[in-house]
């Protein structure tokens, strides 16, 4: 959906996983050690807060060090200008904590993925409206999944995620709640964390995600 004047909104990619780990705090200089860590646990996306250290450094080691396959991009982005740094930087998706219509436009005037955050039906049609790939329902944990499902049925066929407190122990229910992507944050990642636990939380994360909604015919299995 397209308001006159509004660019059309980037389709939500084909992810092998809908799987995004927000590395908030992440250090640049660890940044892609810890990435190539979630990549090869099955994690295509990959968030770096703008209210960490040189995120925009961080963006550009991803995006020239990663797969193009991977999704990589900055969260917490408030500012239309914001956007404009990150695609500059090589960053391909804006995760936004709020409803911003100017952000989302600009988003989708650069050809990038949008997924502002939304907590009630006004902000999602908004969002919708001004050209949104995906709706971030946060923070989750707070909304529930009966909240997400209650606004879901409202809603034109759009990707819903949710962010906030979602963990492998509840992505069942808010998946059963009609979320398909899911934005992991402190349960996936903290700064000072090495790489090789980061992988073994995200093989984890992988597992619990592949027993509600199958694993992908050309994954390989978490871990290997």
């Amino acid at each position: 959906m397209s308001t006159a004047g509004t660019a059309p909104p980037v389709p939500w990619p084909k992810l092998g996983r809908n799987l995004i780990a927000i590395l908030r705090g992440v250090d640049p200089d660890a940044v892609v050690g810890i990435a190539q860590a979630l990549v090869a646990a099955g994690i295509d996306a990959i968030e770096v807060p703008l209210n960490s250290p040189e995120p925009l450094v961080s963006i550009a080691r991803l995006a020239a060090a990663l797969p193009a396959h991977i999704l990589c991009g900055a969260g917490t982005m408030t500012q239309p200008a914001e956007v404009d740094a990150v695609r500059r930087a090589g960053g391909r998706i804006v995760v936004s904590p709020n409803t911003d219509a100017a952000v989302i436009r600009r988003t989708a005037e650069l050809g990038m993925v949008s997924m502002p955050g939304v907590f009630t039906a006004s902000e999602a049609f908004t969002a919708i409206a001004a050209g949104a790939s995906a709706l971030k329902f946060f923070p989750a944990d707070v909304l529930g999944p009966a909240g997400i499902a209650a606004i879901k049925a409202v809603l034109p066929g759009i990707p819903l995620g949710a962010v906030g407190g979602v963990t492998g122990g509840n992505l069942k229910e808010y998946a059963a709640a009609g979320a398909t992507v899911f934005g992991i944050g402190s349960a996936l990642f903290k700064p000072g964390m090495s790489a090789n636990e980061i992988g073994r939380y995200a093989q984890a994360l992988v597992r619990s995600y592949d027993s509600v909604f199958g694993r992908p015919a050309a994954a390989r299995p978490a871990g290997l």
